[in-house]
């Protein structure tokens, strides 16, 4: 009984020293974008598309742009689609990119590469994430004023204000949820909206997405990753010191890669969890 019970405090012991280890593995970088601020991994066309504000994040000036890269980091086209403002945070749905531009949701056409329609978002001041629900549902974060808005049948609007969001951003929409990355992070029921905090003292979330086994990994702008497991949050990468960004990551679960954008560093860098 006491050597069962020393091995269990040994692997128990074990286990918890290989996951304060973890940390990223630096798998490929591409350089030469524009201010990239959000990344998405498109799984059926096997691509990621970059959104390069190309300027300043609020300034309408319509110098920003959408590259597409390949899954390993080439670039295939810088200026896939460009006359944007400042775009951030995509979302694809049906055949369609939804990229969130300063006071606009732009719907672009993938196949065609074109944009095919713009929504004005009602008292927009500075439209950040965008996360797409399997019913067609596109849910935009307005950081500036604590706001989510709705996409649905045509018409956007204001789907939730107000406490206890305070500076929402990264959005990631699954199983009925939408998960609200803010200081802290939300769960919310889409269809009766009820609210409740599963992350305390997430430090202000930017990217926020879920790993192959269905962990939280979160990214802090100032140059900070996380992970969540079991309740605590991990720091996997801290680049503050080197001033290098770490903006609205993607996770792609094909090649199992989280994928950053360095904002002013003009860079995506593609990391993999080692121990």
């Amino acid at each position: 009984m006491k050597t069962i019970l020393f091995v269990f405090i040994f692997i128990l012991f074990f286990d918890v020293g290989n996951l304060q280890a973890q940390k990223l593995e630096k798998v490929w970088e591409t350089i030469g974008l524009k201010t990239p601020e959000s990344v998405l991994y498109d799984s059926e066309r096997d691509v990621i598309y970059v959104s390069n504000i190309n300027g300043d994040p609020v300034e309408k000036n319509e110098t920003g742009f959408i590259s597409i890269l390949t899954h390993d980091g080439n670039i295939k086209n810088l200026k896939w689609v460009t006359n944007l403002n400042a775009p951030k945070g995509m979302a694809i749905y049906d055949g369609k990119l939804y990229v969130a531009d300063i006071f606009q949701l732009v719907e672009i056409d993938i196949e065609k590469g074109k944009i095919i329609k713009k929504y004005n978002a009602p008292d927009a001041v500075f439209l950040n994430d965008v996360s797409a629900c399997k019913n067609g549902m596109i849910f935009v974060s307005d950081t500036r004023t604590a706001k989510i808005h709705v996409l649905k049948n045509d018409i956007f609007r204001v789907w939730m204000s107000g406490e206890p969001l305070e500076t929402p951003n990264g959005l990631m929409a699954e199983s009925g949820k939408l998960f609200i990355g803010d200081k802290n992070i939300y769960e919310v029921d889409i269809k009766t909206q009820k609210i409740k905090m599963i992350i305390e003292d997430a430090g202000g979330v930017d990217g926020l997405v879920k790993n192959n086994s269905g962990e939280f990994v979160f990214s802090n702008w100032p140059g900070r990753i996380y992970i969540n497991h079991n309740g605590e949050n991990i720091k996997l990468l801290d680049t503050t010191k080197e001033k290098i960004n770490t903006a609205d990551l993607d996770f792609d679960k094909k090649h199992d890669l989280i994928i950053v954008p360095t904002f002013f560093d003009n860079r995506i860098v593609a990391y993999k969890i080692v121990y």
